[in-house]
């Protein structure tokens, strides 16, 4: 086999692994660690302990009256919960709004210096055990904060990730796809926590024990994953639970979920540098290998390698076996052209249908790409621009 072979089926072998092997390979580990040792949780009569629902908010005057009243929902005993919002440069009427709701305590600065900043900000104020997090755009059930206290139980388990659901939204196109994306992503947040422990949690709805949380670099794209990752790196468990979960809407268009994917692509990088610890497997065994086939490789060479498949197909075309390479390389062209007719369905305004996954999945990442550029745009800056929701 040539160098030039050995490097395409290479390419193909970890593109299949990251986002298709994994999760079958995945699936079969968690069975055997579940026929073979048996994870037993203790029973133990339902803990009620203080709460704080910390809720980051910049400019969202629009949802104010329905987080809060999603936040009135909330299924916990009355003077345990307590709800804190902190506005970070908010410009509109968002602090205005929650002046009146006296049952809530707003930390506002009108300095502008990103969410990150703002979290570091708003713990100061806090001290109950536990701090859930959530975005103001988001709705939780009704039953989510008992829940999460409820993973908290078990004493090794530092970090409690709930759920992210997309709604759907008519005419959303493309971007609705990301419903799709977030369906096997919590099929394999699930699997990773049933195998060892969750591989990080998503800012719309986590929680940790207060005496866990560390101060982050205020310019910390993805504040959620880093905080995540960070305890449970210590050795505690990120727990995940399907039955508290938040609901939010898809971006608006595609425009709006470049401006999301680039960030958060942006915020991977910067990650896997600053949670480089992670890699030795030598200090972390099951973690590293877990957070290294989940989240590293899509972060850095997978879409690296996916670029490098079609060039070394059409090189390859004229070797040993023009046959089979033909055949793999008509395959892509159909993937392509499939990714191109989403895109087209795209511009002219109507859902792609089964063609949005292949867009979807190319769009995804190309923005790894437009990720890297964008940390080195505004390295140093952990404020960033909103995306509109549908």
């Amino acid at each position: 086999m040539t160098k030039l072979a050995i490097l395409f089926w290479a390419a193909v072998a970890l593109v299949f692994y990251t986002y298709l092997g994994y999760g079958i390979l995945l699936w079969g580990m968690v069975k055997i660690r579940e026929t073979l040792c048996p994870r037993k949780n203790a029973e133990r009569p339902p803990q009620t302990p203080e709460v704080t629902l910390l809720i980051a908010a910049y400019n969202e005057q629009k949802v104010v009256a329905e987080k809060m009243a999603n936040c009135r929902a909330l299924e916990y005993p009355a003077g345990r919960l307590e709800v804190v919002w902190v506005t970070d440069g908010s410009t509109d009427r968002t602090v205005e709004l929650l002046g009146a709701y006296p049952e809530i305590r707003v930390l506002h600065d009108a300095r502008r210096g990103g969410k990150t900043a703002a979290l570091n900000r708003a713990m100061e104020h806090i001290t109950t055990p536990l701090v859930v997090f959530t975005d103001a755009n988001t709705m939780l059930n009704p039953a989510a904060v008992r829940e999460i206290v409820r993973a908290f139980d078990d004493p090794r388990v530092g970090c409690v990730a709930g759920e992210k659901r997309v709604t759907a939204a008519a005419g959303a196109g493309a971007a609705a796809t990301e419903g799709v994306y977030w369906r096997y992503e919590s099929k394999l947040k699930e699997l990773d926590d049933r195998l060892n422990t969750a591989v990080g949690a998503a800012g719309e709805l986590y929680a940790v024990r207060r005496e866990l949380f560390e101060v982050l670099p205020e310019d910390t794209l993805l504040d959620d994953f880093v905080c995540s990752m960070r305890i449970s790196a210590r050795g505690y468990r990120i727990a995940y639970c399907r039955a508290a979960y938040a609901l939010e809407s898809p971006s608006a268009d595609m425009g709006e979920e470049q401006k999301r994917k680039q960030r958060i692509a942006a915020g991977g990088l910067q990650s896997v540098w600053r949670l480089r610890r992670l890699l030795n497997p030598f200090g972390h065994g099951l973690l590293t290998f877990q957070y290294v086939s989940h989240r590293a490789l899509r972060w850095t060479v997978t879409p690296v390698a996916l670029a490098a498949l079609l060039p070394l197909n059409l090189a390859l075309l004229w070797s040993r076996h023009p046959v089979l390479y033909a055949v793999l390389f008509a395959l892509q062209i159909l993937f392509y052209g499939a990714a191109l007719a989403g895109w087209l369905r795209e511009r002219r305004g109507r859902s792609g249908g089964l063609m949005s996954v292949p867009y979807y999945f190319l769009f995804m990442n190309l923005n790894v790409f437009r990720g890297a550029r964008y940390l080195a745009k505004h390295r140093g800056r952990g404020a960033w621009e909103k995306a509109r929701r549908a």
